[in-house]
C-alpha cells in the first residue's frame, strides 16, 4: 500500500528564518500529523511515499521544503545512500551492513575542559532538551547534496549544561568503534576512530544540531544513530555520525580526513563554490534523485547566518 501526499509546505510556514528551525508545534499547526494523510494541494507535484517509508518515518515529512524551496529527499534516498566508512566505502551497501547495528540504548560522554562532565543516554538527552524539527540542506564534499528533515536539539544547549571553562577553545567529537559489528574498521588506511572538531563559536551557533532522528522517526544506524552532529554550512564529512564522546579542549583537535589528506580536507571545510577540491570542481552539485546539476551556494546557502564567524579569514584557502 502506498500513500500519496500532495503539497509542498513553504518553509516560511514551518521554519523561523533566523535559525531555520521548526518545533513540533509548527509541524502540528501546518497539518502534518503522524500516520496516513493527504495535505491540501498548493499546485505542487505529487510525492509518493512507500509502505516501507511509512514504517521508518512519518510520511508527512515528504511534503516539506527548506527555506529556499528545495523539497526534502525521499526517506529511501536518505537512508539508502550513505557515507559511513566504518561499515563500507560503498554507499549503497552501508544500510545493509548496518541493519542490525544496535543503536539503543546509546550513551554519550561530554567531558574535558568543563565544570560538569556528564554521561547520558540519548533517551535522557531528549527528555532534558526539547527536540526540534529542522529542515537542512546537506552538501557532500564529493559534489552531491540532499535536503533532510532532522529531529534533534542544539549542541549549544548541551555545552551550556556542562559549562566549558575559560580555557575551552574547541570541541572534539569521537564516533563509536565496534570492530565486530563494523567491518570497515578492518581497513587500516584510516586512523580510527573517526574524529571531528569545531571551534567553540561554531559549536555554540544556533544552527549546529545534535540529531537524534529524521523524517519523524528514529535515526537509523547508517545515518548516525544513536546521535550525530549536523553542521549544515560545512561539507558533510564534518557532521560526524554515531557519537560516543564530546570533549571540550583548548587546542585545535585532529580530524580523520585532515590527518589523511590535509591538502584536500581542511579543518573548517566550509562549503565554498569558489574553492575547488584538488581533484574536482565545487562550483556545482547534484541533488540525489535529480539528473541536472545546480550552482553550489556559499556556506551551503547559510551565508547570512554564519559568514561573520569567519571575518578576517582568507576564504580563498581550502578551509
Amino acid at each position: 500500500m502506498t500513500t500519496t501526499i500532495k503539497n509542498q509546505i513553504p518553509s516560511s510556514e514551518i521554519t523561523p528564518k533566523n535559525v531555520y528551525t521548526a518545533r513540533r508545534s509548527f509541524m502540528r499547526s501546518a497539518g502534518i500529523l503522524t500516520g496516513t494523510l493527504a495535505l491540501a494541494s498548493c499546485g505542487a507535484a505529487e510525492t509518493v511515499v512507500t509502505a516501507e517509508e511509512e514504517v521508518l518515518g512519518d510520511p508527512g515529512y515528504a511534503a516539506l521544503t527548506d527555506e529556499l524551496g528545495g523539497q526534502v529527499n525521499q526517506l529511501s534516498q536518505i537512508t539508502g545512500y550513505n557515507n559511513f566508512y566504518e561499515f563500507s566505502t560503498d554507499k549503497e551497501e552501508v544500510a545493509k551492513l548496518a541493519k542490525n547495528f544496535p543503536i539503543t540504548p546509546w550513551e554519550i560522554t561530554v567531558d574535558g575542559l568543563v565544570n560538569n562532565p556528564i554521561t547520558l543516554s540519548v533517551d535522557e538527552l531528549t527528555k532534558k532538551f526539547p527536540v526540534e524539527d529542522r529542515v537542512y540542506r546537506l552538501r557532500c564534499v564529493e559534489g552531491w547534496s540532499m535536503v533532510i528533515p532532522w529531529q534533534g536539539f542544539s549542541l549549544a544547549d548541551l555545552l551550556r549544561t556542562v559549562e566549558p571553562t575559560s580555557a575551552a577553545k574547541f570541541v572534539r567529537f569521537q564516533s563509536v568503534m565496534e570492530p565486530g559489528k563494523m567491518p570497515g574498521l578492518a581497513n587500516r588506511l584510516y586512523p580510527w576512530p573517526y574524529q571531528e572538531g569545531l571551534r567553540m563559536d561554531e559549536a555554540l551557533h544556533p544552527l549546529t544540531l545534535l540529531a537524534t532522528g529524521l523524517y519523524g522517526g528514529e535515526l537509523p544506524a547508517q545515518n548516525g544513530g544513536g546521535i550525530r552532529l549536523v553542521v549544515p554550512w560545512k561539507y558533510g564529512f564534518k557532521s560526524i555520525k554515531s557519537i560516543v564522546r564530546i570533549e571540550v579542549v583548548s587546542e585545535q583537535p585532529d580530524t580523520l580526513w585532515n590527518l589523511i589528506a590535509p591538502n584536500e580536507y581542511g579543518f573548517y571545510a566550509n562549503v565554498n563554490p569558489e574553492v575547488d577540491h584538488p581533484r574536482w570542481s565545487q562550483s556545482t552539485e547534484r541533488k540525489i534523485g535529480e539528473l541536472s546539476r545546480k550552482p553550489t551556494l556559499m556556506f551551503n546557502g547559510y551565508e547570512s547566518e554564519v559568514a561573520y564567524l569567519y571575518q578576517g579569514m582568507d576564504l580563498g584557502k581550502y578551509y
